[in-house]
């Protein structure tokens, strides 16, 4: 009885030692939404105060009732065309050259002295030259196509939208977090949103797993004795 006991704590101690940080990235994305609402609907204008004994609201059910299946609601799903294309370079040369000469000596003396050995009393020769070449270049690329939801509806009737996917393949796991702000108007009639459209974008793609971890930069403590070492 003793060791069954023994076991159902462990098992207990495990379960929470898995499920706490599950929790904890649960938390962590809740407060990164509530934050990104927070600032969105800082930055919109209140909405137009409704006169006293007034039934109608813009928002309504029967405000559109000619309207199609767009989204416009809190919860409708919308699908978000993502063509995101940034391309940097930057070149840099510099080249510089001085080059210095100087002598000095005696071609002629009093009488029937001899100027051998005293013609170049001095020479002076200096050369200085620098050469530096920099250059960068940055390209990222990211296009598909994500299937987001309303998640709130801002003072001024522009939408806040965020949309997230995650692909499992050969031990290598992608996410790719989407938010914006999407104005009722930049949405077609097929129910999409091209990104450079989308305002306040957040576009954020990351991985774990066999090839992320080979990229994946040291923990601090490994990186200070890399530095170090001089590795």
């Amino acid at each position: 009885m003793k060791m069954t006991s023994h076991l159902k704590m462990l098992l207990a101690g495990l379960l929470l030692l898995t499920a706490a940080p599950l929790h904890a990235k649960r938390d962590r994305e809740q407060n990164n939404l509530a934050k990104y609402l927070a600032r969105e609907q800082t930055l919109q204008p209140d909405a137009t105060p409704l006169s006293l004994g007034s039934i109608w609201v813009d928002s309504g059910p029967m405000a559109a009732l000619g309207s199609d299946y767009k989204a416009r609601s809190v919860g409708d799903v919308i699908e978000i065309v993502v063509t995101q294309n940034l391309t940097s370079s930057n070149n840099n040369a510099v080249s510089t050259a001085r080059t210095f000469n100087a002598s000095s000596g005696v071609t002629a003396l009093p009488g029937k002295l001899k100027t051998s050995g005293v013609t170049n009393l001095v020479g002076l020769n200096s050369s200085e030259t620098l050469s530096g070449k920099g250059q960068a270049s940055t390209a990222t690329s990211v296009t598909t196509n994500l299937s987001g939801r309303v998640v709130a509806v801002l003072a001024g009737g522009n939408l806040v939208v965020q949309a997230e996917r995650v692909v499992n393949m050969n031990h290598e796991k992608q996410t790719i977090l989407l938010r914006g702000v999407v104005r009722r108007g930049d949405i077609s009639p097929s129910n999409t949103v091209a990104s450079d459209a989308v305002g306040d974008l957040e576009l954020e793609v990351k991985g774990k797993g066999v090839i992320s971890d080979s990229v994946r930069p040291p923990h601090p403590i490994l990186r200070a004795l890399l530095k170090i070492v001089d590795f």
